[in-house]
């Protein structure tokens, strides 16, 4: 069986351990030895350590060792995050999930299966928001899982409970990294830039990460903002040749300093068109403009997917989603088109999905609470309101009798 190993860097020692052994996979995974065996590439300092402890191949045979193609896939999957990352080593197919979409979608086990995955060695879910862990309860009932990743911090939402339960009653291991831990999953090298602690802060202390196939590398963040990014600039080497941007373009993350110490070639933002919230910020597309920086983005693009040998890299996009012939933001489109309908319909406003502005047209709901309802989304009924702070029975009761507030 794959199993992902580690190398812990604290107070100037090197601890090298591994996680757990992974569940049995389908033929493809059949006859796997460990990677920890053959398959991990150590760092430099761990080289001699490693030769010791594993039976891995010689780093002089890596190096010369020409690496198959790597394709990331930043999936359209509207207002929301999901990036594959697969490649082969061998005979071995690897397949790395970076958050699982919006949880009042299908796109992201759609997407997977239509591109023959049947088995995820790590899904890493940056932070419980419904945009980013949207889709984990399907992705763990749909495919067999041999890792999740989350910060630790946690959500009152359904769809979080819901993703929890189902990591829970599958076989995959679980890990809440740190910043400064580097892994290996074959010949992708994973460094962890943030958090280094958590304290309830869900998108700031998103899982962020560097991600090395031989001389390319790549840079997601999540949701983390500005104060993390300064972070990760003044304690790594953030320097890679793909940005994807954080919390979808906004302005809240995006620190033009962060992208001069990314330097990236090219910049990929995730999200809805026309979406609510404005993403990506004008100041943000600006910046990159400014630096002559390649951007490309799923609410204009679909879904885009970058393919590399570890030197150069090619850039597709509007890819067609798996068995439909048509492109993601099409079929986003037409997905917000009958959502759009739905809600002409009525003259609710539905809090699942309204804005700020929006949602203080319910009774009770002033800004302050509708920033903290957004936090909370998902909701499955009205009477989940109750889990704002300071909407009680008797405020609840006044909401249920104006019936401006729905659920769709």
């Amino acid at each position: 069986m794959k199993r992902l190993t580690f190398i812990l860097a604290f107070l100037g020692l090197f601890i090298f351990s591994a996680c757990e052994e992974m569940p049995t996979d389908t033929a493809n995974h059949a006859n796997e030895t460990t990677v920890s065996n053959q398959k991990t590439v150590s760092t430099a300092a761990k080289q001699d350590e490693a030769k010791d402890t594993t039976e891995e191949v010689s780093p002089e045979k890596n190096q010369t060792e020409k690496l198959e193609e790597l394709s990331v896939h930043f999936i359209d999957v509207g207002q929301a995050d999901a990036t594959l990352f697969r490649y082969r080593s061998g005979e071995e197919q690897y397949t790395v999930l970076f958050d699982t979409g919006d949880w009042r979608g299908s796109e992201v086990t759609n997407y997977l299966t239509g591109n023959d995955v049947n088995f995820i060695d790590l899904v890493i879910v940056s932070h419980p928001d419904a945009d980013h862990i949207g889709q984990l309860e399907q992705v763990m009932q749909t495919f067999d899982v041999g890792e999740v990743w989350m910060s630790g911090n946690e959500s009152s939402s359904q769809t979080f409970q819901d993703a929890i339960e189902a990591v829970l009653a599958s076989n995959a291991d679980y890990y809440e990294p740190r910043a400064g831990e580097e892994f290996a999953i074959g010949p992708l090298q994973i460094e962890i830039l943030y958090p280094d602690n958590i304290s309830g802060k869900t998108n700031e202390e998103s899982i962020s990460a560097l991600f090395t196939y031989d001389n390319v590398k790549f840079v997601l963040t999540g949701d983390a903002g500005l104060r993390e990014e300064t972070y990760m600039r003044s304690n790594f080497n953030v320097s890679a040749d793909v940005l994807h941007l954080g919390h979808h373009g906004s302005k809240t993350s995006n620190d033009p300093a962060f992208i001069d110490a990314v330097s990236p070639k090219i910049v990929v933002y995730s999200a809805g068109a026309d979406n609510s919230y404005g993403h990506p910020s004008p100041e943000v597309v600006s910046a990159i403009e400014e630096r002559n920086i390649e951007l490309y983005g799923t609410a204009i693009h679909g879904t885009i997917l970058l393919t590399t040998n570890g030197t150069d890299i090619q850039i597709d996009t509007n890819i067609a989603a798996p068995d439909s012939g048509t492109t993601g933001s099409e079929q986003m489109s037409q997905n917000k088109n009958k959502e759009t309908e739905q809600v002409s319909s009525s003259s609710c406003v539905n809090i699942n999905e309204a804005t700020v502005e929006e949602l203080q047209q319910i009774i009770h709901i002033g800004p302050e609470r509708a920033v903290d309802l957004i936090e909370l989304r998902p909701f499955q009924t009205i009477s989940d309101l109750t889990k704002i702070a300071g909407i009680g029975s008797a405020r609840m009761a006044d909401i249920q009798t104006e019936g401006i507030a729905c659920v769709q």
